[in-house]
């Protein structure tokens, strides 16, 4: 496409600052020293360039319009480095372009920052640009004017923002990748902490996110200029040995290359052959997980091949077997088993000369395109035909998990936590009975399985077929399994099933329906959490309307019921929000503290958390020591999981305790209980004929029930070791019990028994 002269360049509205800015756009960068070519001021002529290849002149007028909007609200204000600040939109726009994304994805690089940094409302955005650039520029601006508890929580709840926009319009993450990636290149004029924070962020979040829409040019950059920030000496010291590297390996390399072109056209493939070098961060990954020195990483440089057919992908894949020994396990077929974000390619490690292991990848051309590129190889909707594509339907499914984990979770932290743990590359590859392929992270159980496939289907599982044989949910899932889930309408989930669940949208599920199932329980915990320490302060436990509007303006709660609900699951803590109320009674002088002759008499009032063993799974007993009526307690206030009861002696509890004071409360038991408890014991016996069969015996005339027996050595092979779960009433019974079971003759010894 021409451009008229008038065309040429996106020409700034007339202001005092024009001229001085496009002769800035000259000078070099001096923002950091690792930052590579273009990583500076960013050129409008190259920009407009770009953009003259796709798009048509009506739509590079709009942009220009956006441009000149942008220049103008910009107007006098400068980046850290002393660039002008139209610069870094401008760059921005220049990496979305190299994408070929579309004009309102141009527009909206262009513009994302006037909202944020020069109040411009989205209303006035709708009406110069439209609603779609409009909501694009929206979804890239962070949230303002709320009041947050911590900064934590403001990083979270930008981050939720974002990624729901995400998953309405998948050009919000490219242009926010675009952002970052500019700011990554320039980041070396922030001071050092400012550039560790900003560094391990990008590394955490935008890193696996870069990674999970298959655009792996951005995400090995990102990687290392994260890296070159978080651990700068280690970064430069790698770089220098990978350069001496260069020179001693360079015969090896073109040894190499030269053997696979060769072979290749004698057996008349067509195809491209390069050498390429594992980025820094990749090395210092493998020299770290590995325990390697970098001289022990051989595999440094590997080589690419682009064929031009699919069928040729093979054909040369069995040529470079023929060519080099291939290293046993070291084959993965990337293109009959797609990655998640859509990568295709054959990955096999031989033996090239002198005993080095060489890494090969070989792709078709729309392969390669798609492995460099990603979703923004195809970020359109659909194809000529109108529909999906694999990786886009994949893509999709990706983005309305987040929308469905944004429903069941309770706040933007959490949400964060979920879609991180989703966010991790590895990944497991299993069937359904019907053979259609999932695909989980690694580590997935088969409960993980059954919420993937739908929520209902994890809510009501009880247990799995693994290959057609029976096993627990909590099983680890292996490439290739066949999964196939066993449910129940009467079950529901299990606080102990977070414990072993590895996706986020399992986590978000169990949570969401444990919150639910046990609200009215929750509150009750929680507001007598809350009374408690509330009395503590000296504070009267009845909070006055006018301070409860205020208290839950501030904790973004909608009604004291949630806080307190909040409290019971242990999702905030009493202690932190009684002190928050005393901070705005101190600056209330209509509120009048309690005496001390009233707080005492309160607190002489107030009892522990009454525990009868039936509150469902809003209370539960510790696993590890299975505290039964009779024994002290003491309780545990879990995230999201409310009360875990331990017995005060348990070793488990005493160490948890150590690491999280401020979340463990007294608790007793109550008067009337109407049911058995679950308790451990183990018999050492001798080993003679009938032995078991009269433990058993004597435990059922103990009015006592077996829920689980095992038999094993003792350390010295000399008897065997019973081990029962029976079900009691409290320690009076068992102690009977154990009187009766050690009077058999064989019995040597018997102990309760905890972890």
């Amino acid at each position: 496409m021409n451009l008229t002269p008038a065309d040429s360049t996106l020409s700034a509205a007339p202001n005092k600052r024009a001229a001085s800015d496009r002769s800035s756009k000259d000078k070099k960068s001096t923002a950091t020293d690792t930052a590579p070519p273009g990583a500076g001021v960013a050129s409008v002529t190259q920009l407009t360039a770009k953009l003259a290849d796709y798009l048509t002149p009506s739509e590079l007028k709009k942009v220009k319009e956006a441009y000149r909007f942008s220049d103008e609200k910009h107007l006098g204000q400068m980046r850290k480095s002393g660039e002008p600040y139209i610069s870094h939109p401008i760059a921005v726009a220049e990496i979305c372009a190299d994408w070929k994304l579309d004009a309102q994805a141009i527009m909206a690089a262009l513009l994302h920052d006037v909202m944020e940094d020069q109040d411009v409302k989205k209303d006035e955005l709708i009406e110069r640009f439209g609603a779609p650039v409009a909501a694009l520029v929206d979804g890239l601006s962070k949230l303002e004017k709320i009041e947050f508890q911590s900064q934590v929580e403001v990083q979270a709840e930008n981050f939720r923002k974002m990624l729901l926009a995400m998953a309405r319009d998948v050009r919000v993450i490219l242009v926010k990748l675009a952002d970052r990636l500019h700011n990554m290149r320039t980041l070396g004029v922030m001071a050092a902490d400012k550039k560790r924070r900003i560094a391990r962020e990008t590394m955490e979040v935008y890193v696996p996110i870069a990674h999970r829409l298959g655009l792996n040019n951005i995400y090995r950059e990102l990687q290392d200029l994260a890296f070159s920030h978080i651990y700068p000496v280690r970064y430069k010291t790698l770089a220098k040995a990978v350069k001496a590297a260069r020179g001693n390996r360079r015969e090896v390399v073109s040894k190499i290359l030269e053997s696979v072109k060769n072979t290749l056209a004698a057996t008349g493939i067509q195809a491209q052959v390069y050498g390429r070098e594992k980025t820094l961060f990749g090395i210092y990954r493998k020299m770290r997980n590995k325990q390697l020195s970098f001289s022990q990483v051989l595999d440094v440089y590997g080589f690419r091949i682009v064929v031009d057919s699919f069928a040729n992908c093979y054909v040369a894949l069995g040529t470079l077997h023929a060519l080099y020994k291939p290293m046993p396990g070291k084959f993965k077929d990337y293109i009959a088993i797609p990655k998640l974000n859509g990568y295709q390619s054959l990955h096999t490690t031989l033996i090239g000369p002198y005993g080095t292991p060489v890494e090969f990848q070989v792709r078709t051309q729309d392969m390669h395109r798609v492995a460099e590129s990603g979703v923004a190889a195809h970020w359109l909707y659909k194809n000529e035909e109108g529909t999906l594509t694999d990786l886009q339907q994949r893509t999709h499914a990706w983005l309305q998990s987040l929308l469905d984990i944004q429903k069941q979770t309770g706040d933007s932290a959490e949400f964060l936590e979920h879609v991180k743990v989703d966010l991790f590359p590895d990944s497991v590859y299993v069937f359904t009975p019907k053979s259609t392929i999932i695909a989980l992270p690694r580590g997935a159980t088969a409960l993980d399985f059954a919420y993937t496939i739908h929520t209902d289907i994890g809510d009501q599982a009880i247990a799995a077929k693994i290959n057609h044989e029976h096993a627990p949910l909590r099983t680890e899932l292996r490439n290739g399994d066949i999964v196939e889930i066993v449910i129940s309408p009467t079950s529901r989930p299990s606080p102990t099933w977070l414990a072993f669940v590895r996706t986020g949208k399992a986590r978000s599920a169990i949570r969401h329906h444990l919150r639910t199932i046990n609200l009215p329980e929750s509150i009750e915990l929680g507001q007598h959490l809350l009374t408690q320490a509330l009395i503590a302060l000296n504070l009267d436990p009845s909070i006055p309307a006018p301070l409860a509007e205020r208290l839950l303006n501030e904790s973004s709660a909608k009604s004291l019921e949630e806080l307190y609900a909040d409290i019971g699951v242990g999702k905030r803590m009493a202690t932190l929000v009684a002190r928050h109320i005393s901070g705005l009674v101190e600056n209330d002088q209509a509120f009048v503290p309690l005496t001390d002759g009233a707080s005492e008499i309160l607190s002489n009032r107030l009892e522990p958390v009454i525990i009868y063993g039936n509150e469902g799974v809003a209370v539960q007993l510790a696993p590890c020591c299975l505290p039964i009526p009779g024994d002290r307690m003491i309780g545990h206030l879990k995230r999201d999981q409310g009360l875990m009861v331990h017995a005060t002696d348990c070793y488990i509890a005493k160490r948890q305790r150590a690491k999280e004071p401020d979340r463990w409360i007294e608790v007793t038991w109550g008067t009337e209980l109407n049911r058995r408890f679950d308790c451990r014991i183990k018999v050492l016996v001798h080993n003679e004929k009938g032995v078991l069969a009269r433990v058993a015996a004597e435990i059922g005339e103990s009015d006592a029930n077996i829920m689980y027996v095992g038999m094993d050595d003792d350390e010295d092979h000399v008897m065997k070791q019973l081990r029962f779960t029976v079900q009691i009433e409290d320690r009076i019974h068992l102690a009977r019990l154990m009187r009766n079971v050690r009077r058999i003759p064989n019995v040597a010894r018997i102990l309760r028994e905890r972890s």
